[in-house]
């Protein structure tokens, strides 16, 4: 009566990656992502690389957000092999390359160790959430119309934007984040259908908001987080988080 035992068989790269690891489950509302749903772990994950073959390329393209990510917050080689590999993975016949192989096992390892310390989302699995705080509002801006990885791959270029501009990361990581991003072909800018103001206001719904501030998991150096004396969540201002929204905004009159 409290939840039946299941095995993940993800579909998706996203899924493959971070979606189907870690025992977070819930549901989508109209006031947020990630509002509504409990820990339950899965009692086995299956993950069969083959199935990527009848994956749409957006949604492909969607799932290396999430890599590029976990390259960014626990492992800067990873993340360079990662970019590197970036326009043999998107090639026909890269979604069952060898390439493909070892970036699946090796986001697995990552997310794997991080929640293995803290399940619950208590500290260090917090870093888990970055690019997470302005996604999640941007996924909820759209009406959902952008998939998870493409909100994702927004709220990495804005929050690590935002961690230079509050002098948190090293000159230079924005612009790593960016143009790995920008290989991957996702999203590495705000699209002038999003507004600023709105996706802000949007992250006070978010879980991670706290006393009328948010916390964000921001990064330090790629491989790298801030915050580690903060339990891995820094408090930012809307103000600061404004600012970095803006200076990634596409120019709607261009």
């Amino acid at each position: 009566m409290r939840g039946i035992p299941f095995v993940q068989v993800p579909t998706t790269l996203l899924a493959m990656i971070d979606a189907s690891i870690g025992g977070k489950t819930g549901v989508d509302t109209p006031a947020g992502k990630n509002l509504v749903g409990a820990f339950h772990q899965p009692a086995a994950v299956l993950v069969d690389p083959e199935v990527l073959a009848t994956l749409p390329a957006r949604e492909l393209r969607a799932g290396l957000a999430e890599a590029i990510k976990h390259g960014v917050i626990a492992d800067a080689g990873y993340f360079d092999r990662t970019v590197e590999a970036l326009p043999a993975l998107l090639a026909p016949g890269g979604s069952t390359s060898a390439a493909m192989r070892s970036l699946i096992e090796g986001s697995v390892a990552i997310k794997e160790s991080v929640v293995a310390r803290d399940e619950r989302e208590h500290g260090l699995r917090k870093i888990l959430n970055f690019g997470h705080t302005l996604g999640h509002a941007a996924e909820a801006s759209s009406g959902y119309a952008l998939l998870h990885g493409e909100a994702i791959a927004i709220g990495m270029a804005v929050e690590s934007r935002l961690a230079e501009r509050l002098g948190l990361a090293e000159a230079g990581t924005a612009e790593r984040v960016r143009m790995a991003l920008a290989l991957a072909t996702l999203p590495c800018q705000v699209p002038s259908s999003l507004d600023p103001e709105r996706l802000v206001a949007l992250t006070k719904t978010d879980k991670k908001a706290r006393r009328e501030r948010v916390e964000y998991a921001l990064p330090h150096a790629i491989g790298t987080m801030a915050g580690g004396s903060s339990d891995w969540g820094i408090a930012v201002d809307d103000a600061d988080a404004l600012a970095a929204a803006r200076i990634m905004a596409v120019d709607p009159n261009r």
